[in-house]
């Protein structure tokens, strides 16, 4: 992580700090497995810094935009970056107060607290992710406000109280104009510094593509990610929606390739099948036909 960091220039004094940071704090080994070794790596330098320095400096995270800007590459990117193990919950309509902090149960002849994972993380010094906190609830965000600002704290009644471990950070991600969401209220949001994602722009996208499919040649690399980008620029302008924005898609599809389907019913399958409206599918099917001729073979997207 360090070596592409350096690569990708940034700070040195950031890097150092975040080495000092990883190795001040040690890691039980009960939860070493929980440290992330990262599939994919978050493309951008200023955001990268921003990142840093707020873990540096103590500050919970809130990363918001739109779909397909690395919310959750970062979050486990930089989980990896300070050693800490990772956390996550994915906020729902039924996440309550209990599948945050735990509840009681019984085993062995008693009753015992089992832990939920933002009691582990404020134990373990973890990084915890806070995935699409604007979908959750009143008595979920309830339980945040104590842990994410100057009092660390979390009050478990009939128990002790839980003070944060100093390395404990929070890592929020929010989506917007998902249904279910809402606008989170400011005393959650006071609590948080806050990053706004920028979209990947086609260098980024092509790199992604090249480390996650060595094989692929660099022509068609740039092709993929020009189209992505073509994509977004219609989302933005309101001409489809974001359901075929869909990077896990654009991946499975490039994977398709790989196993030798077409390039064009790949991005059929991956992206613009998951348009239900036929116009808005159509669109999605002109923009692949403009730049990847149906007769194009596995073998000349990918160098064999």
């Amino acid at each position: 992580m360090i070596d592409f960091l350096r690569e990708e220039g940034i700070s040195g004094r950031l890097l150092d700090e975040a080495a000092r940071f990883a190795a001040r704090y040690g890691i039980d080994a009960g939860c070493a497995d929980r440290i992330p070794v990262p599939r994919f790596h978050y493309f951008g330098r200023e955001v990268w810094e921003e990142a840093i320095t707020a873990v540096l400096a103590g500050c919970h995270l809130l990363l918001s935009g739109s779909k397909a800007t690395g919310k959750n590459v970062l979050a486990e990117n930089l989980a990896a970056l300070f050693g800490r193990p990772i956390y996550e919950v994915s906020f729902h309509i039924n996440t309550d107060a209990a599948s945050l902090l735990g509840s009681d149960t019984y085993g062995e002849g008693r009753v015992y607290l089992r832990k939920g994972p933002v009691y582990q993380c404020a134990e373990a010094g973890g990084f915890g992710v806070l995935d699409e906190i604007n979908m959750a609830k009143n008595e979920s965000l309830a339980v945040l406000h104590a842990i994410l600002d100057y009092r660390r704290v979390i009050d478990m009644p009939g128990y002790s109280r839980i003070h944060l471990h100093e390395a404990t950070r929070f890592i929020g991600t929010m989506n917007y104009g998902y249904a279910g969401t809402r606008d989170l209220n400011e005393a959650l949001t006071s609590r948080f510094v806050v990053i706004d994602m920028p979209q990947l722009d086609g260098d980024g996208l092509a790199r992604l593509f090249r480390q996650e499919f060595p094989e692929l040649d660099p022509r068609w690399a740039e092709q993929l990610a020009a189209f992505f980008e073509e994509l977004q620029t219609k989302c933005t302008g309101g001409e489809i929606s974001t359901r075929s924005l869909d990077l896990r898609g654009m991946l499975s599809a490039i994977a398709l390739m790989k196993q030798g389907l077409d390039a064009f019913s790949a991005l059929k399958m991956g992206l613009a099948n998951k348009c239900f409206d036929d116009y808005e599918k159509q669109l999605v099917l002109d923009v692949a036909a403009s730049r990847f001729p149906k007769e194009i073979s596995s073998s000349e997207v990918f160098s064999r």
